[in-house]
């Protein structure tokens, strides 16, 4: 069946009516693999058609390519390569997704926003807690709350509304004086409460490159890459008696735990 749109019904699609390596809307992106890998964060599939394999980023067979384009081991358990051939669909709980294309650069991003990546293209930790760095030349899609923008510096930014920089030093902190001092600072002084606003504390770029900014200041909320739900009917997803199971994964060596994915590590 082609892709064809009814009377005041939706778009249907097909493997040949997809778009490659391209959005199919605002909040889904299709990867299409012809015998070719992309690493992809745990959770971030939604369908696929065609014969693909997904394995860890643990797995033996991978062991050069891993060698080669991936090197954060605090990240490793929530990673996967897929390989084989067919149209992968990508979305993250309809997040705006977007794709990127990088000529031998680097471009630093929070670790939560990046969903996939092409092999081409290495990753590493960041200097910056919370954040990867892909370098090379090649293509990788990421996630945002709401459109991104792109900003020259300088600049200073709130944090949570930083995506990431491309091309530019990293940022340092920058506290505003007056604020810290003023009325809001002594509140701040005797309650223990405030302190978290971009009015308060931004990052600030310096030199050239590229910022990237969500459009709005909420982080996006936080999930647990590869756990299952807590729900009826989801196979591992309960137990006979209503007793729920545990949630998520056993914690494997070198995981932080709930440190970990709140400060996005």
């Amino acid at each position: 069946m082609s892709g064809y749109v009814t009377a005041g019904g939706p778009v249907v699609h097909d493997p040949m009516t997809l778009p490659v390596d391209d959005n199919v809307n605002a909040y889904t992106f299709c990867v299409e693999l012809k015998g070719s890998q992309w690493f992809l964060q745990k959770g971030k599939m939604i369908a696929y058609y065609g014969s693909i394999d997904f394995n860890g980023v643990g797995h033996g067979r991978l062991d050069r390519l891993v060698r080669t384009s991936f090197h954060s081991p605090l990240h490793a358990a929530e990673w996967v390569v897929a390989e084989g051939s067919g149209k992968m669909l990508l979305a993250d709980r309809a997040f705006d997704v977007n794709s990127y294309d990088l000529d031998d650069g680097n471009l630093t991003i929070r670790s939560g926003n990046l969903l996939a990546f092409q092999p081409s293209l290495a990753l590493k930790q960041s200097i910056v807690p919370g954040f990867l760095t892909l370098i090379g030349t090649g293509k990788f899609v990421a996630a945002s709350n709401g459109p991104v923008v792109f900003m020259e510096p300088p600049i200073r930014v709130d944090p949570q509304a930083l995506v990431g920089w491309a091309d530019c030093p990293s940022p340092c902190h920058h506290y505003d004086h007056a604020y810290m001092t003023g009325v809001m600072g002594g509140l701040r002084a005797v309650t223990g409460l405030g302190g978290a606003s971009g009015e308060e504390h931004q990052f600030e770029f310096v030199g050239a490159g590229t910022v990237l900014l969500q459009s709005t200041e909420t982080l996006m909320a936080e999930q647990s890459t590869g756990a299952v739900p807590q729900h009826a009917g989801v196979p591992g997803g309960g137990v006979h008696g209503g007793q729920g199971q545990q949630s998520g994964a056993p914690r494997l060596p070198g995981q932080l735990g709930d440190l970990q994915r709140r400060f996005g590590l």
